[in-house]
């Protein structure tokens, strides 16, 4: 699933004549093209799709957003470790990680 995620701005350069910003999606940092968003300032938050910042969204709303999709587990999904994910999905640890069987965690 491709989810459109809020994210708050840190930085924003030029590069090769593209506007583009480094963007914080609850503790993931991604790099974020503003084009649709020219006026879009560091510390203000954009909802985010495939890199692109698409619409401009209040710091409460975004906050209650990423602690759902974090509660919901979304964020893993979207931001995890493709390998990590891949290797749960397939009910193997990651070579060179020794995962304990949840019965002896107890």
């Amino acid at each position: 699933m491709c989810l459109a995620v809020p994210g708050r701005v840190l930085d924003i350069e030029e590069r090769d004549g593209t506007r583009m910003a480094s963007v914080d999606f609850g503790g993931v940092v991604k790099e974020v093209c503003l084009e649709y968003l020219p006026d879009l300032q560091v510390g203000e938050y954009a909802i985010v799709h495939v890199g692109f910042a698409l619409q401009r969204l209040d710091e409460e709303s975004a906050k209650q957003t990423l602690e759902l999709f974090a509660t919901l587990g979304m964020l893993q999904e979207e931001f995890g470790d493709p390998w990590e994910l891949a290797a749960e999905a397939g009910g193997s640890p990651l070579p060179g990680r020794i995962d304990v069987p949840q019965e002896a965690q107890k």
